[in-house]
């Protein structure tokens, strides 16, 4: 056996099917399939247990699973060890992060921290703040940006960026009036939110996360809302509800532009139910890199402020 058929096998095992393994190693589906096969043949064992939909473990597979993680993970950390990405003096660091800090945060820590390591490399995979943590936690990511804290072992939250979640609603006479009544800081329960359709974020998105948080948090029960669709993409949310299609819980980061152009109204949840913190997160199983630390020293340096 060889660690190629490990780590498609190990991929194949925690994604839940080949497809999304073959899409998360960057190889076609059928070479996937041939590292697990031949791995099968070699130990004379079937892995998974194959339906239409999906596939899992099978015992055999189960066994097989925490011996083959471990040696992934080992192969991982003697790479850092001897830092064998090394190319002409240049390195490179792995960033996995939520589409809030990816977009409107993280260019301006990457524009700091070429200026003060133009040598150096770094790749970006924006992704669910919950897909972020898994990428930390398996040792794909060196270091995470989330909207969120999800309580998982071994991972380490450093909050670093203050932001603050809003409601938008249609630029409306409905909600111009609304707007003009106080409805910026009168109803700090906000109970019209029940009444309205709502855009929510996606299934493992930090913004969604919190969002059910602090509508729990006012009373309000994700069960009772009038959920009309579920949006990956801020700019596809932020155009729906400009187009009249519903309201939205979303990061002021995210809409502060087309709140200023007024193509949306703003409603604040409430003074400070609505504040959250942006995070950036590390394994601390696994000892950080001399440019991961240096890429830390950067967060810091571009917010100083924010951290609480």
């Amino acid at each position: 056996m060889n660690l190629k058929q490990l780590e498609a096998f190990v991929s194949v095992a925690e994604e839940g099917s080949f497809s999304k393994a073959a899409k998360h190693l960057f190889l076609t589906q059928p070479t996937v399939s041939a590292h697990v096969s031949s791995l099968e043949q070699e130990l004379g064992v079937c892995l998974f247990v194959r339906n239409t939909k999906e596939v899992s473990l099978s015992e055999d597979g189960k066994k097989l699973h925490g011996y083959a993680k471990q040696m992934i993970v080992l192969q991982r950390e003697i790479e850092t060890v001897f830092d064998r990405t090394r190319k002409e003096s240049s390195h490179c660091i792995y960033i996995a992060a939520s589409s809030v800090p990816s977009q409107y945060l993280l260019p301006q820590i990457l524009a700091k921290f070429s200026e003060l390591y133009p040598r150096e490399r770094f790749k970006i995979m924006e992704t669910d703040s919950a897909k972020v943590v898994e990428q930390v936690i398996n040792g794909n990511a060196d270091i995470g940006f989330t909207g969120t804290v999800l309580e998982k072992k071994y991972c380490r939250y450093i909050p670093f960026y203050q932001d603050e979640l809003v409601i938008i609603t249609p630029n409306t006479e409905k909600f111009k009036n609304l707007h003009e009544k106080g409805g910026t800081k009168r109803q700090a329960e906000k109970m019209w939110i029940q009444d309205e359709p709502l855009i929510m974020r996606e299934e493992g998105s930090g913004t969604r996360k919190e969002a059910e948080r602090l509508l729990k948090k006012m009373g309000i029960h994700t069960d009772a809302l009038k959920v009309v669709a579920s949006m990956e993409n801020q700019e596809t949310i932020k155009r729906s509800v400009s187009r009249g299609v519903g309201i939205s819980i979303i990061s002021r980061l995210a809409a502060e532009d087309e709140i200023g152009a007024g193509e949306v109204l703003c409603f604040p949840l409430d003074v400070e139910a609505g504040k959250r913190y942006i995070n950036v997160v590390y394994n601390k199983n696994f000892q950080l890199s001399a440019l991961a630390e240096s890429f830390l020293r950067v967060v810091n340096k571009v917010y100083p402020k924010s951290t609480p």
